[in-house]
């Protein structure tokens, strides 16, 4: 079969600098190519060179061949004819690419009529089918919605129905699940893979997500440094990698199966900068398998066997032993055992938050209630770590901000470090504030840009009058893994890594006993991920630190947690200890959500079985009467009797144990194995 797309010495730079170097690839009709690498690997400017979309400072050269039609330097009406009709594109935020003036089947009727003479009723009737194919619920009302009515999930669909309108030959997705929860991530893919089934087309993902990749792609191109290290089939390059770098990337993916709590291996360092290359190879300075060869020139794509190619002198050496087909995984090192039950260190018990929901604006009146936390319980002890996970909206965020306030709550209590937070002085909360620290999602945001790292290290110690800093900031450092040069840079000297090493240490300086970590490594490269989680490990044990780690990465969770707590609309769906959770979830949501959660292994990850959960979450301003879960519940809808459900409409579950450290809160909780 003739390639659909060639890509051939792709070539990219703005001003002298080079983005895309030498980029190569050839696609054939209903195949799918996934392009990974770090941030700053040139993915998505390539993606963007193939349909014309770069600024006219770009400097582009090389080929780019759309059934034989040579579309680098094609003019721009050249180019609007096969935009959206031959390919299309899938962008990252669906929010920035959905006009938010216009109406959604609005946008995608518009879509069509560029490329096809039809009247603008039937445009808008092919608007309705095609956002049915995706599966938006009730398509005819919701292509008079516009987008900011839309969730996240759909809003990605309402992209790719419009990508689908002209049954394009090739559709590039750049990043289409990113900002996505794990089960609206399923759903996704699921629609990519649907509308792929009716179009033929050939799809080009690209994506940071080795999971994704392992069981979605075809083919995979690892990009570094603005070029292609290793090409072939995905079994090929996951299990017979030849790259010292896609090693690392592969050692760097935490995993939610048996292989969870293997120690993850980083890839030190960071890529370099596009101007700014190193002599030969771009990867040696961070390469493990470095000699002095590796710097005389960079190296060709060797083929290392059919359809296979590396850019290394020494693939014959390298291969993944940690990684195997059977999914086995080096086994974690034993726990000492405990003989005394841990001090608490935190305690919530029936917790409540509700927001009114209000309308006008000189005269406002109450319309509703968010119910964003509903009762919910647990503890954390001494030295332990809790993951709390859930979707968004489910009430994470709400819940942790009632703890970090350290106030009355509206109902419940709440205990941190011995002291309930409804009866303490002034004094108290002070000294609570200083054992219990936090780490926020966005490093860059939470701290001060115009501090450099010594003043922002400093600024704790000198406000609770913790002596002279000098000495101590020199040891944050080095407990935070970093260069002691760091000192006297600014953040946005740093890469997003390094702030978020700084905002550990800080939160180290006035030594805490809690730590409460909010996505801590959400925004961060995978090898940089892998760094910030190793240093968290390695700290608990060194500092008897206790965790409270809140995250919707379910695969971060099991590296990390010794329990987990699961939360669902507001209320604690299931509980118990992460290795009993993840290997027999007994709630449907937990079983969703961790059969949505893709695994690096492309066997096991094709044989999987999703469970896919239909719909949209409730709004926790009008939750579903007894089970919260029972309008996505896959067991609600196809496996209880008439009698069963009544029970799940008109009592709302209490979380009950199952087992040692294990509870749900479901009528007819049954464990599972899912993962």
């Amino acid at each position: 079969m003739s390639p659909v797309l060639e890509v051939d010495g792709l070539e990219v730079a703005f001003g002298d600098v080079p983005v895309v170097r030498g980029l190569s690839y050839e696609l054939r009709a209903g195949e799918v190519l996934g392009i990974v690498g770090e941030s700053g690997a040139g993915k998505s400017v390539a993606a963007a060179a193939v349909l014309g979309l770069l600024p006219p400072e770009a400097k582009v050269a090389g080929s780019v061949r759309l059934h034989g039609r040579e579309l680098v330097g094609a003019s721009e009406r050249e180019l609007a004819r096969v935009r959206g009709r031959s390919v299309s594109m899938v962008f990252q935020d669906p929010l920035s690419a959905l006009t938010p003036v216009y109406r959604v089947g609005d946008q995608i009727a518009e879509a069509v009529r560029a490329h096809h003479r039809v009247t603008r009723e039937q445009a808008a009737v092919k608007a309705v089918d095609l956002l049915d194919l995706v599966g938006i619920p009730d398509p005819a009302r919701r292509a008079l919605a516009f987008p900011h009515e839309f969730s996240g999930g759909m809003r990605q669909r309402a992209l790719i129905a419009m990508a689908v309108a002209n049954d394009p030959d090739v559709i590039i997705c750049d990043e289409p699940t990113t900002a996505l929860d794990v089960t609206v991530q399923a759903q996704v893919l699921e629609v990519l893979k649907k509308a792929q089934r009716r179009t033929g087309a050939a799809i080009v993902l690209i994506t940071h997500d080795l999971g994704v990749v392992a069981g979605f792609a075809d083919r995979v191109l690892v990009m570094y440094a603005g070029r292609p290290v290793e090409v072939g089939d995905v079994d090929d390059v996951y299990y017979r990698t030849r790259m010292p770098y896609t090693a690392g990337l592969l050692g760097s993916v935490p995993r939610v199966d048996g292989g969870g709590r293997r120690p993850l291996v980083p890839i030190e360092g960071g890529p370099p900068e596009p101007g700014r290359l190193p002599p030969g190879c771009p990867f040696a300075p961070r390469c493990p398998m470095r000699v002095e060869a590796c710097d005389d020139r960079e190296p060709p794509l060797f083929e290392v066997e059919a359809g296979h190619r590396a850019a290394c002198i020494r693939w014959a050496d390298v291969h993944r032993a940690d990684v195997r087909r059977d999914g086995a995984e080096r086994p974690a090192p034993p726990r000492e055992p405990v003989t005394r039950r841990p001090r608490t260190v935190l305690e919530v018990e029936g917790l409540v938050k509700r927001y009114p929901l209000t309308r006008g604006t000189l005269f406002r009146r109450r319309t509703g209630t968010v119910h964003a936390v509903a009762g919910i319980s647990f503890d954390i002890r001494e030295g332990e770590t809790l993951g709390l996970v859930g979707e968004s909206g489910s009430g994470k965020t709400t819940a942790l901000t009632q703890i970090l306030e350290l106030a009355r709550p509206e109902e419940g209590r709440i205990v941190v470090l011995g002291r309930d937070t409804a009866r303490l002085t002034p004094a108290q909360r002070a000294a609570i504030r200083r054992d219990m620290q936090v780490v926020f999602q966005d490093p860059a945001a939470s701290l001060d840009p115009r501090m450099t790292v010594h003043d922002i290290l400093a600024e704790p110690l000198r406000a609770h009058r913790r002596g002279a800093p000098e000495g101590r900031v020199a040891e944050l450092l080095a407990l935070a893994g970093l260069d002691p040069a760091c000192a006297a840079r600014h953040p946005r000297e740093l890469s997003g890594g390094q702030c978020q090493r700084v905002a550990i240490a800080r939160a180290l300086a006035l030594e805490p006993r809690l730590l409460v970590l909010d996505e801590p490594v959400s925004a961060l490269d995978t090898s940089i991920r892998a760094g910030v989680l190793n240093l968290l490990g390695a700290l608990k044990d060194r500092l008897g630190l206790s965790y409270l780690f809140v995250a919707h990465d379910l695969a971060v969770v099991r590296h990390l947690a010794d329990r987990v707590a699961v939360m669902q609309l507001g209320r604690i769906a299931e509980i118990g200890r992460a290795e009993a959770v993840y290997a027999s979830p007994a709630h449907p949501y937990t079983q969703a959500l961790l059969s949505a959660v893709p695994l690096p292994d492309p066997v096991r990850e094709r044989s999987r079985e999703r469970i896919l959960l239909d719909g949209e979450p409730p709004s926790p301003a009008d939750p579903p009467s007894g089970c919260r879960f029972r309008t996505r519940c896959p067991t609600f809808r196809g496996v209880l009797t008439a009698e069963e459900r009544s029970l799940c409409v008109e009592t709302e579950p209490e979380v009950r144990p199952l087992g040692e450290d294990q509870a749900a809160a479901c009528h007819y909780a049954e464990k599972l194995a899912v993962v």
